[in-house]
């Protein structure tokens, strides 16, 4: 069931999905033998919230004790596994987990990820951390797929990290051609096959129970012709993988709604078959999916390994391959990724409120009930025709709707985290005192600023301001490097720059001055620095007749960026510690999409499929260089025409000055803008560089671990099957220098020639093809849409030390709340506040994936909390406050760095003083429902037989809280914090 397709959650939940689990559970209750499984809980949370009655609720859980109703997965979703985000995958998962834990006191063991358009190696090295014992898959490629099922390959045991290799393998099945939904084809019969309950109508079910499309039913002239075909496909399945046991799954989207009649029509058909069995040589029953994996793995066959490989891309047919959506809806990708960023901010301010000042005024109930709603919109959206872009245009705004109503609510949360008193007996940030008398005081304003990470960060924030000229100080009412210059979005606003340094998680506040004049030199509040923009001439490219030879160069103390002024485009850029140039150029070329099925292959939501190859998608290109003190900026712009009043396209690049020695200096931020697009155009931003990569990238999978992407040559469709999905990051590189990347929102990536890294930015399309007019999936997009994307040029070793900490930064970027509006002075000065005391301070090789309070209530132990589920007391208890999720994860592979690729030890005890003091750590699973020492997952044969040592080591130190870290683990915990407040 689609959490959001084509049809809204509401919709849904009225016309079909709320009535499989009201009949779902009435038929399980009736007969014994009955087998159902859940997938995906927001919809089944829904339900049970707003619909189930009283007796519903007790026949499931009598039925999930029984494991007759089998939650599979167990998130929020079934979410995507091309564009969606490490942090996001893992929230999603947390959220349902957490609910079926509190709930039922299960927790799945088994992946049903049937749906998502390609398999990342990420995915069975998260549900291996969470406690699955089996993944199953289905979309991958059609040649593939092919070739595995001629050779017995669909099932084996997956390594999906190459650091942690067997430590969290697990055995994965593929899905054969016939994927997830029952055959429907009959021989016998005009009618599809095996549905019997029909197609879901909407908007309203039919009140007489009679659906369109509904299966010939079983009777005694159509059972046996309906055994037989059953069987021959049951046979035909047999023959592709290893042992007697088929899985063969019964439903498929948008089923069981009408259950009774399917279970009616299923009972007899299965009796016949058992009854018959030995004419047609097969027996059927039916089964959970923990039934079918427990009874492969009984079989105790030698299984082969596939390593760190992933699925992606993805394609169905010749010129069908799915790598559009890697760049649809690219608003959506972006407000998703801005709503988690958010959300991470939100959890580990409030955790560390909570802690420090659990009296304090802001209600813990009315902030979890804040958070929630984030976190329930952020997991939502993961799902796989979510953050894909691949829904109709009304479920696409009903996922902005939903992610944007709860951001405004976690952003009065913030405010008040930020403004009121940690506890009773302070003043206010938010100052109630009157002005000062006299009418030519200059305005100013207020801004906190927040570092959600665990790292002590130096560098630049923008805010808008509508005065020219500014004077900024902190908290300790010391003036603050700025710079201020006019806006590039606006003529009337202006960007103004201030320079930051804050510990981790930690928030400074900022006061800044305005006046309409700039202050005299000589003034000891001459911090801010005014920049002046240099426009250059409009350069149309049937003018570029000597390019290279009016060369402008743009300097800070890593690179020297040059600038053609004949082509107004960037030239090339030195990396000055290395002392070495490499040619470069940026800009904007289109692939035209064919939109008539008539004429040839089309693109639409999921597919890209080019009418040719790219063309330059502008006539003239325009430039201004603003230098700068704490930024220099390089703001280029596209014209279709040469005699366009407006541009298209746009490139703005800040170049940092004056971070000698730090991090920010590699560092050149680069936010685009385009759109609207004509129709049936995607829009690639390309940078053709002289590094001789051979075509090769490096893409990451999911923002966990980087894949190594090599060009391959198809008899058809060539181009778009060498499009990857970046989610963070990309690099190519020679044996020399890397090129890197890292993105706010997922794109599509590749290298089509040699030295060329492009990124497909946006998509705009409409097509004739029956079924997408019918649901709305043509992607007719006209937005303008604002990615922006850090590059970074360096040695290998050089990079590789800072490209996936840069990544994270860019997620993570400082949170900047104004707490006030221009206005004029206060009459006292207010005080100081520090919070916390000590900044929370990881190495830089580990990062601080989660601090939160997730809310969820129920013991550590399993048999304890299975004893208050059984006894029926307290069902519905109170979220608890007191409880720490904490994830840290280790950024290096091994072998990737000589030092940062170490395992890390730390104290958390002493990392986490900063908060208060620990009293108890408890490692658990990567969702926190297992105790890490009570989980024991299932062995594999494997055709290697290899023993890998676990490197893991839990309190290995001399003292208790010390943890040991190694490349790529994720550590999760529970900690609870002394009540004495820090």
């Amino acid at each position: 069931m689609d959490v959001g397709w084509v049809y809204t959650i509401q919709e849904s939940m009225h016309a079909y999905a709320a009535n499989v689990y009201s009949s779902v559970t009435e038929e399980l209750s009736k007969v014994k033998d009955r087998r159902f499984i859940a997938v995906e809980q927001e919809f089944f949370r829904l339900w049970w919230d707003t619909v189930a009655t009283d007796l519903q609720k007790k026949q499931v859980r009598q039925l999930v004790k029984e494991g007759r109703l089998e939650f599979i997965i167990g998130g929020q979703v079934m979410h995507d596994e091309a564009v969606t985000d490490l942090d996001d995958e893992i929230l999603q998962l947390t959220e349902g987990h957490g609910f079926l834990y509190e709930t039922f006191g299960v927790r799945p063991q088994f992946s049903w990820h049937v749906d998502p358009f390609g398999a990342s190696a990420t995915t069975p090295v998260l549900f291996a951390l969470a406690g699955f014992n089996a993944h199953l898959i289905s979309r991958i490629d059609y040649d593939l797929k092919d070739t595995m099922q001629k050779n017995k390959k669909l099932q084996f045991v997956w390594r999906g990290s190459p650091s942690l290799k067997k430590q969290q393998e697990i055995f994965t099945h593929t899905m054969d051609q016939f994927s997830y939904c029952t055959p429907s084809h009959l021989p016998f019969s005009n009618s599809s096959g095996f549905y019997w309950n029909g197609v879901a109508l909407f908007p309203d079910p039919p009140k007489d129970g009679i659906y369109p499309n509904m299966s010939l039913p079983v009777t005694k002239e159509t059972i046996h012709a309906y055994a037989q075909t059953m069987v021959e496909n049951i046979k035909q399945r047999a023959a592709w993988f290893k042992t007697d046991h088929v899985l063969w799954p019964w439903g498929c989207d948008k089923q069981f709604y009408n259950s009774s009649v399917q279970f009616n029509n299923m009972d007899p058909l299965m009796n016949y078959i058992n009854q018959n069995s030995k004419e047609f040589g097969v027996t059927v029953q039916y089964a959970s999916l923990s039934e079918y994996f427990q009874t492969i793995h009984q079989s105790n066959l030698v299984w082969d390994v596939r390593g760190s490989e992933d699925f992606l891309p993805y394609s169905t047919e010749p010129y069908q391959a799915w790598t559009g959506f890697y760049a649809s809806r690219n608003v959506l990708k972006g407000v998703a990724r801005q709503a988690s960023s958010q959300l991470h901010a939100a959890e580990t301010l409030f955790a560390q409120y909570r802690i420090g000042f659990p009296d304090g005024p802001v209600a813990k109930d009315w902030a979890l009930h804040k958070l929630r709603a984030l976190r329930w919109a952020v997991s939502e959206v993961q799902h796989h025709d979510g953050i894909t872009g691949t829904e109709s245009p009304k479920v696409a705004d009903m996922y902005l709707q939903h992610l944007m109503q709860a951001m405004m609510g976690v952003e009065e949360l913030l405010a008040a985290l930020f403004l009121l008193p940690h506890n009773l007996g302070m003043p206010s940030s938010f100052r109630t005192q009157y002005h000062k008398k006299g009418i030519h005081q200059a305005l100013e304003q207020h801004v906190i600023v927040y570092n959600p990470l665990a790292w002590n960060i130096s560098t630049f924030i923008n805010v808008t301001v509508t005065f020219p000229m500014a004077t900024v100080f902190d908290d300790d009412g010391q003036p603050v490097p700025a710079q201020i210059q006019r806006s590039a979005q606006s003529n009337v606003t202006y960007d103004l720059f201030i320079v930051v340094d804050l510990g981790g998680l930690q928030y400074r506040k900022y006061l800044i001055k305005f006046s309409e004049q700039p202050l005299s030199r000589k003034s000891k509040y001459s911090s801010t620095y005014k920049a002046k923009g240099v426009l250059f001439e409009r350069r149309n490219v049937q003018e570029w007749s000597k390019p290279g030879w009016r060369l402008l160069p743009v300097l800070n103390e890593c690179y020297s960026l040059i600038f053609d002024q004949d082509t107004n485009l960037l030239h090339s850029i030195t990396d000055r510690k290395e002392k070495r140039r490499i040619h470069m150029t940026q800009d904007f070329w289109e692939y035209h999409a064919n939109g008539d099925i008539k004429v040839g292959p089309i693109s639409d939501n999921y597919i890209f499929s080019a009418n040719g190859s790219d063309v330059r998608a502008y006539k003239a290109v325009e430039m201004e260089i603003i230098p700068g003190k704490i930024v220099s900026e390089i703001r280029q712009y596209f014209y279709r025409e040469d005699s366009d009043k407006d541009y298209a396209y746009s490139i703005t690049t800040r170049v940092p000055e004056g971070f000698e020695g730090r991090l920010l200096c590699h560092r050149l931020e680069q936010t685009y803008s385009l759109g609207p697009l004509h129709i049936n155009t995607e829009i690639v931003l390309r940078t053709s560089t002289t590094l001789k990569n051979n075509r090769t990238l490096y893409t990451d999978d999911n923002g966990y671990q980087m894949m190594k992407r090599t060009y391959k040559k198809f008899i058809n469709n060539t181009l778009a099957r060498n499009y990857f999905p970046m989610v963070r990051s990309a690099y190519i590189e020679d044996g020399h220098s890397r090129l890197a990347l890292s993105s706010d929102r997922a794109h599509g990536v590749s290298s089509q020639a040699n030295g060329h890294l492009e990124v497909m930015l946006h998509r705009r399309l409409w097509n004739n093809l029956p079924w997408n007019l019918g649901y709305n999936l043509t992607l007719n997009d006209s937005s303008v849409v604002r990615p922006t994307l850090w590059m970074m040029l360096g040695s290998i070793n050089e990079t590789s030390k800072l490209y996936q900490r840069e990544a994270i930064e860019l997620q993570h970027r400082p949170v900047v709340v104004p707490i006030d509006q221009p206005q004029k002075p206060w009459l006292d000065k207010e005080p100081r506040e520090s919070f916390p005391v000590h900044p929370v301070v990881l190495p830089p090789n580990l990062h601080l994936l989660s601090l939160s309070i997730p809310g969820w209530n129920y013991s550590s132990k399993h048999d304890i909390h299975l004893s208050h589920i059984d006894s029926g007391n307290d069902l519905s208890s109170e979220p608890d406050y007191d409880r720490v999720l904490l994830r840290i994860m280790h950024l290096f592979e091994e072998g990737e760095d000589a030092e940062l690729s170490k395992p890390v030890t730390v104290n958390l005890k002493e990392v986490l003083r900063g908060v208060g003091e620990v009293r108890v750590l408890e490692e658990r699973s990567l969702t926190g429902t297992w105790d890490i020492m009570s989980l024991k997952r299932w062995k594999w044969k494997t055709e290697d037989n290899k023993v890998t040592k676990n490197n893991s080591c839990w309190r290995c130190g001399d003292e208790a809280f010390t943890v040991t870290i190694s490349p790529k683990e994720i550590r999760t915990f529970f900690v609870h914090f002394s009540s004495t407040n820090i």
